[in-house]
């Protein structure tokens, strides 16, 4: 199983394409994201409304929206024309592409948001990597912690990957989907375009094109190119 079969790193985000291999497995791309931004030569602290709380080293992409009032702890880098919305909470290793939204009341926390992501409205985002024009409906959640605290798992075309990490909360294919006040629990993978519908708790695998219902029946999706 490798990354290039959920997302490819975008143009934007190329500085970073040393740690972000397309053969590695996707799960991989989470424990790159510290010696990512490390590679980082020189930071430059941004001009910020008053209202927005900065700690540590935050790079701003030209074209990043500020709202009145949020908190960014570094290192953090900011995608050129990403929207941060009121509220939201970025605290540390995080990378974003162009032209994300990272919504009012959401929490970031070491994880990748490839080109277009959005992530409006009252999302946790941790240890994951969503693909490009990836998007979370209001409330979903990306549950990154066992409730044992054991090694997480991933079980997919038959077998099952050791991951080596305690924390892993979700891989989203481009163009991926979630519903509103979903759950996806630790090291849940969603292929490309797959959907996971409104208030369904989620695990495993969701191959591409495909919908997760309630009590997790899966359906096609008509193919699209």
């Amino acid at each position: 199983m490798q990354a290039r079969t959920f997302f490819s790193l975008p143009e934007s985000l190329a500085r970073f394409a040393p740690f972000f291999r397309e053969e590695a497995a996707p799960w991989e791309w989470i424990t790159a994201i510290a010696p990512a931004l490390a590679s980082v030569a020189a930071w430059s602290r941004p001009m910020v409304p008053p209202g927005v709380h900065v700690e540590g080293e935050v790079h701003l992409e030209p074209g990043v929206i500020l709202p009145h009032t949020a908190t960014l702890i570094g290192p953090a880098w900011i995608g050129a024309g990403t929207e941060i919305r009121p509220g939201a909470y970025v605290r540390g290793r995080v990378i974003t592409g162009a032209g994300c939204v990272l919504g009012n009341a959401c929490e970031f926390k070491n994880c990748v948001l490839l080109d277009g992501v959005e992530v409006p409205h009252f999302s946790y985002v941790g240890d994951s990597v969503l693909g490009n024009r990836a998007h979370l409906g209001a409330g979903v959640v990306l549950s990154n912690l066992r409730l044992d605290r054991k090694e997480i798992t991933v079980h997919a075309e038959g077998r099952g990957y050791a991951t080596g990490l305690r924390k892993f909360g979700a891989i989203l294919g481009d163009a991926a989907e979630v519903g509103c006040n979903a759950v996806l629990n630790p090291g849940t993978l969603l292929g490309r375009r797959a959907l996971v519908m409104p208030t369904v708790a989620f695990s495993g695998y969701l191959p591409a094109n495909t919908v997760a219902r309630v009590r997790a029946s899966v359906s096609h999706l008509p193919r699209r190119d």
